[in-house]
């Protein structure tokens, strides 16, 4: 195996004492301590193959290459995939293996290598995908995260990432803290969404209409006006662009431990929904939905 380059060496400094995300936990994951994401320095995956229930832009015709990590740094008590992020149901593997998954992603034909939650796993991910490039891999790389990540490490995977798909979960009103754990979820969620605008620009797309590059937002739409949608889609329009793409998203259900509040007790109304995508219109915004 090649050494590590300079810039994978840079993030797996910065996983030790962890200041990977926003909570900078300090966690010694070189060493074997496991902070708040409780994983340690090598990823779990849960799972690796084609994928096609995502956003047509990627799942084009081969589906979109999905690599699911186990663990997340977020707390989100009504999390679709809790068996993925908070009962972190995976095997550990080294970041050659995360190459090898990528690799035989796209042999398959799939779209694009898609890493899901990999906030935490950061240096493994992008030493997978130096790995992966060297031998070959072409498709482009997709970031899935949920919005909460460190603009440092950000920085640092600069050109290894073409398209950007964080979520924008809550503006600045909504109980992120009682939701997510994170009461500075907005604050720091418009500095990540600004930094990988800065990166890959607005969603591009080939002539078959799959994305090659930029970035793709998603919203998740809750009940009873708990995301605080409107200055979420306010700064994406006025801060980043009108051009943006943005996925409102209309799937919330009651999962995990949402019967801890109840007004998370039950899935957005057709009313709701088309009031947060009427008020993404209002700004200008056009893409997505």
């Amino acid at each position: 195996m090649p050494p590590r380059s300079e810039l994978v060496n840079a993030l797996y400094a910065l996983a030790s004492p962890c200041r990977l995300c926003p909570r900078e936990c300090g966690a010694l994951r070189a060493e074997g301590e496991r902070g708040t994401c409780d994983v340690g320095v090598l990823p779990l995956v849960a799972s690796a193959g084609p994928h096609f229930g995502e956003e047509r832009e990627l799942v084009g015709r081969g589906g979109s290459g999905t690599i699911f990590f186990a663990g997340c740094n977020l707390g989100c008590i009504f999390c679709q995939n809790y068996d993925i992020s908070h009962l972190r149901t995976g095997r550990e593997v080294t970041p050659a293996k995360v190459a090898e998954m990528m690799l035989a992603l796209e042999r398959q034909g799939c779209e694009n290598v898609n890493v899901v939650t990999p906030t935490h796993v950061t240096p493994a991910v992008a030493e997978a995908i130096e790995l992966a490039r060297a031998r070959g891999l072409t498709v482009p790389v997709v970031y899935n995260s949920g919005g909460y990540d460190g603009v440092e490490a950000l920085k640092l995977v600069e050109g290894h990432v073409d398209i950007y798909m964080p979520d924008a979960k809550y503006g600045p009103a909504a109980p992120a803290a009682d939701l997510s754990a994170a009461p500075d979820y907005f604050e720091r969620m418009t500095e990540v969404l600004r930094e990988m605008h800065r990166q890959v620009g607005d969603l591009e797309v080939n002539g078959r209409g799959v994305a090659t590059r930029g970035l793709l937002i998603r919203h998740l739409v809750l009940p009873n006006g708990l995301a605080d949608s409107e200055p979420v889609l306010k700064f994406i329009a006025e801060e980043l662009s009108p051009d943006s793409y943005v996925n409102i998203m209309a799937q919330y259900r009651p999962c995990y431990r949402a019967d801890e509040v109840p007004a998370l007790m039950r899935p957005p109304t057709w009313e709701e929904i088309e009031k947060v995508k009427d008020a993404a219109r209002a700004l200008g915004l056009h893409r997505g939905f």
